[in-house]
């Protein structure tokens, strides 16, 4: 029987200060992110259409190996937020002996299929030689970030768990800074660099990605004293089969799910591709506008996630419900001003890539579609990954993803650029009318509370 004695955040008003020393760290971060890549875009987008549909290929392989190794990370999360409740801390390093080997050996894998079948995986894309071989370029090299993101994902996610965010976001906003820098001098030959092109966009995040690397770890290890995440190596091995059995039983059905779902979409880009040449162009840009207006939304998962993972450890399920009941209303707020956002800063954004003319309208009404989507789409990211997964209710979401997106999502995409030969923003439509269906049952979830499970 639950003992608190709160049940509303009314009567906590501790909640909203935790809520931004968690998400606003967040948040900033990804907005850091986001609004780079945004740059990136545009500094790629200047070397042509073809340029950056090839970078925006293989940017999808790049993007199935980082939210493969999230979703897994996200499943360890349960298990961190849930022992920092309680302040377990040989667990946590436990856990994260887990997480170390099997997040480093599944993006290293990615890396050698990466390097191996580059040509036939870009193939899958597009079948314009140019494009093919500007995404091959690419992806050889920066497929070598994926096992050192994933040593810099655990570091940062783990950080998170136990409420220590402020250096691991300035240190992402370095790397992500040096990035850009390198980005500008690489691609276009400036400074005394090479030009490069592409292969300079690469090696640029790639540099980038060693730096944020060595600069989380000598935070963890050498500069902060007593970080619950510096784990020692006597304590993170030997790995004991039955707790691994436990963290997998949660962590797979996440990594499972995120594998489905970020294929899925990739398989999204082969059905765009089919539409026109600029379609996988107009599609890279409007997906990073729209990320950028949607950053809030990364903050509030994980500020959910956290909290709520930490109040069930500590056994407070009423608590733990009532959390996840006001992080609902909070994102039903935020929708409404992020779909103005996107709707209203649309001719902004087209005026700064400024393609060709028929490039720009495609911009514009996929622009479009993405704002009128946000609120299903947002609603369901909160719900499933910040509330759900933080009760362990990993299973259900992995079913969901699964029929949302390969019995509705990839089968309509394809039905409209192949079939019935509509425009990218109606095939864009297509493949997002899975993400209303998938809302409906996520909520329903959490009302029903059969997604409250305690692990300690």
């Amino acid at each position: 029987m639950d003992t608190q004695m709160l049940t509303s955040n009314k009567m906590n008003p501790g909640f909203y200060k935790t809520v931004a020393s968690i998400g606003v760290p967040v948040m900033i971060s990804n907005l850091i992110s986001i609004g780079l890549n945004m740059v990136d875009t545009i500094m790629v987008g200047r070397l042509g259409v073809l340029e950056l549909s090839g970078v925006g290929a293989a940017n999808r392989i790049t993007f199935i190996s980082q939210v493969i190794c999230f979703g897994f990370y996200t499943g360890i999360t349960v298990f961190l937020a849930q022992y920092w409740g309680i302040k377990d801390i040989k667990n946590i390093h436990r856990t994260l002996g887990i997480a170390y080997t099997s997040g480093f050996l599944l993006c290293a894998l990615f890396t050698l299929a990466a390097t191996i079948f580059a040509y036939p995986l870009m193939s899958l894309f597009s079948d314009d030689t140019a494009v093919i071989q500007y995404a091959v370029d690419y992806l050889r090299i920066v497929c070598f970030t994926y096992p050192i993101s994933a040593i810099s994902f655990l570091i940062i996610f783990a950080s998170r768990s136990v409420h220590r965010l402020l250096f691991p976001t300035i240190f992402n906003a370095t790397a992500l800074l040096t990035n850009t820098f390198f980005n500008y001098c690489l691609i276009f030959g400036k400074f005394g660099f090479p030009a490069w092109g592409v292969k300079g966009a690469a090696v640029a995040t790639l540099g980038a990605r060693i730096i944020e690397m060595l600069l989380l770890l000598s935070y963890v290890y050498i500069f902060s004293k007593d970080h619950p995440v510096a784990a020692k190596i006597s304590g993170m091995f030997p790995i004991q089969i039955p707790f691994l059995k436990a963290i997998y039983r949660t962590a797979l059905p996440s990594l499972i799910n995120e594998m489905i779902w970020s294929i899925g979409t990739s398989v999204y880009y082969i059905a765009f591709g089919m539409v026109n040449n600029s379609a996988i162009a107009v599609v890279q840009v409007a997906g990073v506008v729209n990320d950028f207006c949607v950053a809030i939304f990364y903050g509030l998962g994980n500020a959910s996630m956290v909290m709520i993972g930490n109040e069930l450890g500590r056994n407070r399920t009423q608590l733990a419900y009532q959390y996840g009941k006001s992080f609902i209303r909070i994102s039903l707020i935020c929708c409404l001003f992020s779909t103005a956002a996107l709707f209203f800063s649309r001719p902004l954004i087209v005026s700064i890539y400024n393609f060709d003319a028929f490039t720009n309208q495609q911009l514009m009404e996929t622009l479009l579609v993405y704002a009128v989507f946000i609120t299903p789409r947002m609603m369901g990211y909160v719900v499933a990954i910040g509330i759900l997964r933080a009760g362990g209710d990993t299973r259900f979401c992995l079913c969901c993803d699964i029929v949302g997106i390969w019995c509705l999502g990839v089968p309509l995409s394809f039905l409209g650029a192949v079939t019935l030969g509509l425009p990218l923003a109606w095939v864009v439509v297509l493949c997002f009318t899975e993400e209303i269906i998938k809302v409906v049952f996520f909520i329903r979830r959490f009302y029903s509370k059969r997604w409250i499970n305690v692990f300690v």
